[in-house]
């Protein structure tokens, strides 16, 4: 490994394969996050060993059972979620303080995966995140019965197959940003979340905003981003 910082281009680990923001935190507000899929297990090893050893923050997305299992041996004491496919290795066994609420409600179970990439991802942004599951507009009871904890938010996203109905009954009903994301879950017609994408884009409500198809990542991000810039700036412990 080998470190290349100047005044006019970030510092950057150098593995031959693979270069390395180490400034990605200071421009940025977050650490450069790791995509796993299409990665070699050793090439996504060393990625780690790497970024963990510069002191940053090392989160991981698309992690396989493979590469689970060996990062598994070399960092234990990391926090990885199945479900979501996440590994997330903190720089500083001290907990950072929580701040703002964001809030992941899902259609259905099936978009759990996605919901949970989006849940690690916001908690890594040091946000107080809680989940509710299945309360899809095929039962709109289930969400009502949440209403107080939907308002209560300063970030909510809506993980939605099928149609992609739910995010705009979401938006209806509060005042705050509402993250929307499609996710690859129906039949034929639904174009593996096409339809559900194109439905969001669509959305009457003013608040919902829209990410990329299964993008828990991504609507994770953008809702730890908000809550930061709405509470004290980005790079503020």
């Amino acid at each position: 490994m080998s470190l290349h910082p100047s005044s006019t281009s970030p510092a950057c680990a150098s593995l031959g394969f693979a270069q390395l923001d180490l400034e990605r935190r200071q421009r940025c507000g977050f650490p450069e996050v790791i995509y796993a899929e299409g990665k070699t297990v050793e090439g996504l090893v060393e990625i780690v060993k790497t970024l963990h050893a510069a002191g940053q923050d090392c989160l991981v997305t698309r992690v396989s059972e493979e590469q689970s299992k060996r990062l598994e041996e070399g960092y234990p004491q990391a926090e990885q979620d199945r479900v979501g496919r996440t590994f997330w290795l903190r720089s500083d066994a001290k907990p950072k303080a929580l701040r703002g609420q964001v809030l992941v409600v899902t259609a259905g179970t099936a978009d759990l995966p996605v919901a949970h990439e989006a849940v690690t991802t916001a908690r890594a942004w040091s946000c107080q995140v809680d989940l509710i599951a299945d309360v899809g507009v095929a039962g709109l009871h289930r969400l009502m019965g949440h209403l107080d904890r939907l308002r209560q938010a300063d970030v909510i996203i809506v993980v939605a197959g099928m149609e992609g109905a739910l995010p705009s009954v979401v938006g209806g009903l509060v005042a705050c940003p509402v993250i929307a994301v499609p996710t690859s879950v129906g039949y034929g017609a639904h174009f593996q979340g096409l339809a559900a994408l194109l439905g969001m884009l669509n959305s009457c409500a003013a608040n919902v905003l829209v990410v990329n198809i299964d993008s828990g990542f991504k609507a994770g991000y953008a809702a730890g981003l908000m809550v930061r810039r709405g509470t004290g700036g980005l790079n503020d412990e």
